[in-house]
């Protein structure tokens, strides 16, 4: 019954009895939304959804999964996921996050409060040509296109990342210079010029 109310509210003109019978009237269906060549990502269906993020690898994954909602819930960035990626940095001789201790049970504390850090790297190239052949691993060409302007970025970045990461034993380090080797090197030029004025 549910079929035919559809089917019967689906026509935009109301069915009459003809008053000619060789004008037979036919009903006209509602016309359908013009097909929209350039669909959206959101706009595709959830099995396409599933489909993309299963060949995705995990900063990738972890990126869709953190857009919104819907992709939070949809989108798996499991145990298998996190161990494919380590093992693929790992064969090209990168950097990890939890070098010491891997903690694979979420996100958060598998990359240790370092997921801001982890996507922005991934998405300024950082790791891009860090060794002689290793070419984009973004695009996975030969030669990163944004290689010559990440050159000048790199060295401003290291500083400033160095201090961020071990910031506080490099300050205690600086201080412990400062207080120790300064005034012996003073100390020093005080002996030399005193030990030149007895001469």
């Amino acid at each position: 019954m549910s079929i035919l109310t559809r089917r019967r509210q689906a026509t935009s003109a109301p069915l009459r009895k003809p008053s000619d019978p060789s004008a037979v009237s036919v009903p006209v269906p509602e016309q359908q939304q013009p097909h929209n060549p350039n669909p959206q990502f959101s706009t595709l269906p959830p099995e396409i959804h599933l489909l993309i993020s299963s060949h995705l690898i995990y900063p990738d994954a972890l990126s869709l999964k953190h857009t919104n909602r819907y992709f939070y819930r949809l989108v798996d960035t499991g145990v298998r996921l996190k161990v494919e990626w380590l093992m693929e940095r790992r064969k090209l001789h990168l950097e990890c996050p939890s070098n010491h201790r891997c903690d694979l049970g979420s996100d958060l504390r598998f990359c240790r409060g370092s997921v801001k850090l982890l996507m922005q790297r991934r998405r300024e190239h950082v790791e891009c040509e860090s060794r002689p052949g290793l070419g984009c691993l973004i695009y996975g060409t030969k030669e990163c296109p944004n290689a010559r302007r990440l050159r000048t970025r790199l060295k401003r970045w290291v500083s400033v990342r160095m201090l961020e990461e071990t910031g506080r034993m490099r300050i205690w380090l600086a201080g412990l210079v400062v207080l120790v080797v300064i005034p012996a090197v003073l100390g020093w030029a005080w002996m030399l010029g005193v030990m030149a004025w007895a001469w």
